[in-house]
């Protein structure tokens, strides 16, 4: 777990619900829209490939962001939905601009889902160069595990970028039994499960030794997000023998100093409509089984240290946490090359067709992440509403509107 300093509570107040799977077996209809809403979400990222602001901070290096807070501020008050928004833009040498709006503050707390996935991969590639453990992303996974299954001759590279052949979101519905009581049961649900029998490295082992329907060789098609994530997690977990959120900390959080970013599994709460997520570690359900692919929680300043990573040859300080290469290497397509449903995609990083050089990492609450390597900058933008009513729109407005508003300032300096 990564925690250095002081965390602060979120504004906005939800539910405090604690629930077993028990409980969600009386709301089969909860269920099945929290299932159809994540699916919708996905679909929505293939598709977008009202308070004054808080007080001005002066232009860094005679940069004008005055258009782009604009922009911010006219989709809030336009918003029934979000209260708040804030973003921080960065470059190589460090934070160009920093804003809030509505009900936002710099050191508020967030989950990230999706918007997780660039940073468990760069997890993953800087165990990958660590040449004291037995770990790598290119051999099968079977090579790290002390069992075979179904999905074992898989590879991390394969399982990060969403082309191992096995099930993604799109097929969630047939992923196992969510009102299961037994990892069996649940099957490939074990994901997005918080309840205190569903441990992590089991999860993974019922991942990867159960073949779901639908299944494809590796390396022929494209179906994001789902178990395949969780499984790269698991290995990597196994072969460094570490939690997943140790792993975080040793590669990133301790190298980039960061102060809040740690995995939970809001899944299971989210799946009746709630959350106990009040902006601080402690109440992030779920760390005993970590969603690798959504489930991370961070602050601004945290996430534009990462971003700076991509932009600088991979360092944190003096420190690098990441070769170039490794980075190179995460913006390579691969999604886009299969044969069924070719999706630009590299590791983490969705690959955009209409703005060369662009690559973003939404979640399906709304935030989303980018970087810009023609230019040198990188993006982070925070949504702190959870109920996903809405949460296609704020990725939309980055994508279509705050990117080139950006990138028209970067290009007039």
């Amino acid at each position: 777990m990564v925690l250095r300093g002081r965390t602060r509570l979120i504004r906005r107040s939800f539910c405090a619900l604690i629930v077993s799977m028990l409980a969600m077996a009386n709301s089969a209809s909860a269920a099945s829209s929290f299932f159809s809403a994540l699916l919708s979400q996905v679909q929505s990222l293939r598709v977008v490939v009202q308070d004054e602001p808080s007080e001005e901070q002066p232009p860094i290096a005679g940069l004008d962001f005055s258009e782009v807070d604009g922009a911010f501020v006219s989709f809030l008050d336009a918003s029934s939905v979000f209260d708040g928004i804030s973003y921080v833009v960065v470059d190589a040498g460090g934070t160009l601009h920093t804003e809030t709006f509505g009900d936002h503050t710099e050191d508020l707390v967030v989950m990230l889902a999706s918007t997780s996935k660039v940073p468990a991969v760069m997890t993953l590639l800087a165990l990958d160069e660590d040449s004291s453990v037995s770990f790598s992303v290119d051999q099968p996974v079977s090579t790290m595990l002390p069992y075979e299954g179904v999905y074992t001759d898989r590879t991390i590279v394969q399982m990060v970028s969403n082309t191992t052949g096995m099930p993604g979101l799109s097929a969630i519905n047939s992923y196992g039994n969510p009102f299961g009581q037994t990892l069996e049961d649940l099957n490939h649900l074990c994901t997005f499960a918080a309840s205190d029998f569903v441990e992590f490295e089991a999860c993974g082992q019922q991942l990867l030794t159960n073949e779901l329907a639908g299944s494809q060789s590796a390396g022929d098609s494209f179906d994001y997000g789902g178990s395949q994530w969780q499984a790269a997690g698991v290995t990597a977990a196994i072969a460094a023998n570490a939690t997943w959120n140790q792993l975080v900390d040793e590669y990133l959080g301790a190298p980039c100093d960061l102060e809040v970013f740690t995995f939970g599994n809001p899944w299971q709460e989210l799946n009746l409509g709630g959350t106990s997520f009040n902006g601080t570690v402690e109440s992030l359900p779920g760390q005993s089984n970590p969603h690798i692919g959504g489930g991370a929680i961070t602050n601004l300043a945290d996430y534009a240290k990462l971003l700076q990573v991509h932009l600088n040859g991979g360092f944190c300080g003096d420190q690098q946490v990441l070769s170039q290469a490794a980075l190179d290497r995460m913006r390579v397509d691969r999604g886009g090359v299969v044969s069924i449903n070719p999706t630009p995609y590299g590791m983490g990083w969705w690959i955009s067709s209409d703005n060369p050089g662009v690559y973003d990492d939404p979640g399906a609450f709304g935030a989303i992440s980018f970087i810009d390597v023609e230019r040198g900058i990188g993006g982070y933008v925070a949504i702190d509403d959870y109920s996903r009513d809405d949460a296609g729109a704020p990725v939309a407005l980055v994508r279509k509107t705050i990117i080139p508003l950006i990138q028209a300032v970067i290009d007039g300096r």
